[in-house]
């Protein structure tokens, strides 16, 4: 067994950088001087061997474990640094741009990290996936190019293209791991023909590809292959999505075999888009996290057969520790940044991380920890970087303004400590997270759950402001792409009730049939009920009003329809404690007014009772929703003293409250 590695992390800010040690003192690694211009980037190699940044006019690449300088580039405006998977070679990427005698820019460079040569050079317009791709022993290099797969062998760069393979409308490559290598090549969807993605051996670049698969709705790709590089999965995404239902395009997944034995669509039982995918270390089964939050996560095997169903929970982050022991599943960016630990042999949750704000999170290579970051310029508060071990205990802190990388120093599995048959306990804490306690600032706790309205808060939550997760029903997609439920009330212009009806006909409800007549009149609260009568009401000079020609108000829960007058059939309907007459025109043999709203037809007396009927009512409403559980204003608790005068006034007037 080699030699193991300590355990070491790196950070970048805009005032600072260093290389920290891990557990349990976390101390800066002595003899590290940090620069003192702001770096651009800083990289490890995979094996965590060295350790490399990049300064406005130099690149300086040092032995990890000791600080200790080794070569001084003098190349300037590097942004981008990668090292080969043994460190043997660095890669700088610089902004392209055009040279005084017209001849294309290099910006793209290969040196050798032990003496500072350099190797290599070509141009490359693109950031994103600009690197050369490396196999695992650095025996050949690979470089998409116009369509063009171009293949290096590193020991020979001087001899140039050493094999080639040109495919159409090729947009993207991707190098396999492993002792066999493989290159996958994702052709995007053009012109109503579908997207495809071919995979060919790379020491039988020019024979016919091992595996080929084709699909639609794919206008980019990413391709994650297990650590073995027997099998990819292939992510699709469409620029628009035609369902509507995501502003970020529709997504797909495939599982395809480099050896062309197996391929098939990984179909997902959770509709809406994918948020993260990931193998585990053993290569036999990955994790997906899909669907609408609260998203899903479900762990497949190498044949997309199910293992296990995780449950719908707000999380878009899935990660293995390098073990394969340990499943975290997270919810980042704008959801809250809770951590759950799984144990992989038992299925369990061990424990729940708070982490709000993280931008960045990471397995140690040991696989006991887990560093999380928050990061400028994605938030420019509270930088700074945490480490938890994962039975959720917070190992360390160390805050950092204007934060912008953080990272673990890369150790191969066989030279990390032992994870061990059981989840190894927490040690001690660093003074660091006491430090943090004391100085931090006082939060203020959430309310919990779903938002709801002032108007509906002390009750019990309905179903439907539950989310999927916590009982509440599955979100159901219309396919229309409008999440507006349809209304429940009548659209047209004249609702029930109204008295915009021909012929003085008024809908008895909201189903569209009529009732004809006058129909009822809307009770007015607090007012003397109204007794039917056809009788007509009397003008100002005594003389009869002419009725309208419109139908007048129904009251809900009226009879049937009728097509003359209606003539009350029992007693009239009054007040048991009150009996108001209405003096007036009669015509004769037909009974008394009843009074109309808005007329002067109430005494004075009346109109007293009414009102203060009206204030015990709302008094009322207050009361119930002070019961309720509602914070209520001051005139409000004001209005409710009030309520004894009140019903001692009706007593005056001999009105029984």
């Amino acid at each position: 067994m080699a030699s193991q590695l300590s355990q070491q992390y790196a950070f970048r800010a805009q005032k600072s950088m260093g290389l920290v040690g891990g557990t349990p003192t976390y101390m800066p690694i002595e003899g590290f001087a940090v620069p003192d211009v702001p770096a651009r980037t800083y990289h490890y190699s995979p094996d965590g061997r060295l350790f490399a940044y990049a300064l406005p006019t130099v690149v300086r690449i040092f032995l990890a474990e000791g600080a200790q300088l080794i070569q001084e580039l003098s190349v300037p405006n590097i942004i981008e640094l990668k090292f080969s998977p043994r460190g043997t070679y660095l890669s700088t990427w610089e902004r392209p741009v055009k040279l005084e005698d017209g001849a294309q820019h290099k910006n793209l460079r290969v040196f050798s990290a032990s003496t500072g040569e350099e190797l290599i050079s070509f141009t490359q317009k693109s950031q994103e996936n600009w690197d050369l791709q490396y196999t695992m022993s650095e025996s050949h290099a690979i470089r998409l190019v116009a369509q063009e797969i171009q293949v290096y062998r590193p020991a020979e760069w001087g001899k140039g293209i050493a094999d080639k393979l040109r495919v159409e409308g090729a947009s993207m490559v991707s190098l396999s791991p492993g002792l066999n290598p493989s290159v996958a090549v994702f052709v995007a969807e053009k012109k109503g023909a579908p997207a495809v993605v071919k995979i060919y051996g790379l020491s039988t670049l020019s024979g016919a590809p091992t595996c080929s698969k084709t699909f639609y709705k794919a206008d980019r790709a990413q391709i994650k292959w297990n650590d073995l590089g027997t099998q990819a999965l292939v992510l699709t995404q469409t620029e628009v999505d035609n369902s509507n239902m995501s502003y970020y395009g529709e997504t797909g997944m495939y599982l395809l075999s480099a050896a062309g034995n197996f391929d098939c669509r990984v179909t997902l039982d959770k509709e809406g888009p994918i948020h993260d995918v990931s193998w585990s270390p053993n290569s036999k089964e990955f994790g997906v996290v899909y669907g609408y939050m609260p998203a899903k996560t479900t762990l497949f095997d190498q044949r997309v057969r199910t293992l296990h169903d995780f449950g719908s929970s707000p999380h878009n982050f899935i990660s293995f520790n390098p073990q394969g022991r340990l499943v975290a599943l997270a919810g980042f960016g704008n959801l809250a940044g809770k951590i759950d630990i799984f144990d992989r042999r038992t299925l369990t949750k061990i424990c729940t991380i708070d982490a709000p704000n993280t931008s960045y999170c990471e397995w140690s290579p040991c696989g006991r920890f887990l560093l999380t970051a928050t990061l400028s310029p994605r938030l420019r508060v509270d930088n700074g970087i945490k480490i938890w071990h994962c039975t959720s205990g917070l190992m360390h802190v160390q805050l950092v303004d204007e934060l912008y990388q953080a990272s673990w120093r890369p150790t191969p599995l066989d030279q990390a400590p032992p994870f061990g048959a059981t989840i190894p306990a927490a040690p001690q804490p660093s003074i660091s997270v006491l430090t943090a306690a004391l100085t931090a600032k006082p939060v203020t706790p959430k309310a919990a759950g779903a938002y709801r309205p002032p108007g509906a808060r002390g009750l019990a939550t309905p179903a439907i402001f539950k989310r999927e997760d916590e009982g509440g029903a599955p979100r159901m997609p219309t396919g229309s792409g409008s999440a507006t439920p349809p209304r429940g009330y009548n659209r047209s212009p004249n609702p029930p009730g109204s008295m915009g009806h021909a012929n003085g006909a008024t809908p008895s409800n909201g189903n569209g049939h009529y009732q004809n007549g006058n129909g009822g009149r809307r009770h007015v609260p607090g007012a003397a009920p109204k007794t039917p009568s056809t009788a007509p009401v009397p003008g100002a000079e005594g003389g009869e009003k002419k009725p309208k020609k419109k139908g007048k108000k129904k009251e809900k829960g009226t009879g049937e329809a009728g097509s003359g007058a209606a003539t009350p059939t029992g007693e009239a309907s009054v007040r048991p404690s009150i009996d108001v007459t209405v003096v007036g025109t009669q015509t004769p043999g037909q009974g008394s007014v009843p009074p109309t709203p808005g007329a002067e037809s109430l005494d004075p007396v009346a109109k007293k009772v009414r009102n203060l009927n009206k204030k015990l009512k709302a008094i009322d409403e207050l009361k119930e929703k002070a019961n309720r559980g509602e914070r209520l204003e001051a005139t409000q608790l004001k209005k409710m003293e009030g309520e004894a005068e009140i019903r001692k006034e009706l007593s005056s007037l001999g009105i029984t409250a």
